[in-house]
């Protein structure tokens, strides 16, 4: 399985997705409408997105718990949600919080990409990051950097 996602991010990696802007309105593409029963996202769709925007500064306050609920909300948001909606989390116990974003998704050559805000609440601060990420084949997303 390491090395299908090595292989996935390679091919991003030459996929010219970082050069690329947005496309017109007929460009994006549908988020599916629900995301699959069971409630967790696969660990192995989870791991390909490479830590995601709450693997930078915005999540160095988090517990590793907080961190894959933060993670599973970026997923969510890129693979489900309209643009524009919320997708929360809160951690357990900790007070810590979250919501992502996800804009309108637009195509580049054959991927899907999404750019997104992410928000994470520590008690009474915040800080945000945003970023873009690209959809692999294998239902994954690959932020990009």
């Amino acid at each position: 399985m390491k090395i299908r996602v090595a292989l996935v991010s390679a091919l991003l990696a030459v996929s010219g997705c970082t050069t690329l802007s947005r496309g017109g309105p007929d460009a994006g593409v549908t988020p599916a409408a629900t995301p699959p029963a069971g409630g967790k996202v696969a660990t192995t769709i989870i791991s390909a997105m490479h830590g995601g925007l709450v693997g930078g500064s915005i999540g160095s306050g988090l517990d590793d718990t907080d961190k894959r609920k933060a993670l599973e909300a970026e997923y969510k948001a890129l693979e489900y949600t309209a643009s524009g909606q919320k997708v929360t989390w809160k951690g357990d116990g900790t007070g810590h919080s979250g919501e992502v974003v996800a804009a309108q998704p637009y195509r580049v050559g054959s991927q899907d990409c999404r750019q997104y805000t992410h928000t994470v609440f520590t008690g009474t601060a915040s800080a945000t990051a945003r970023g873009t990420a690209c959809r692999n084949g294998d239902g994954s997303w690959t932020p990009l950097t």
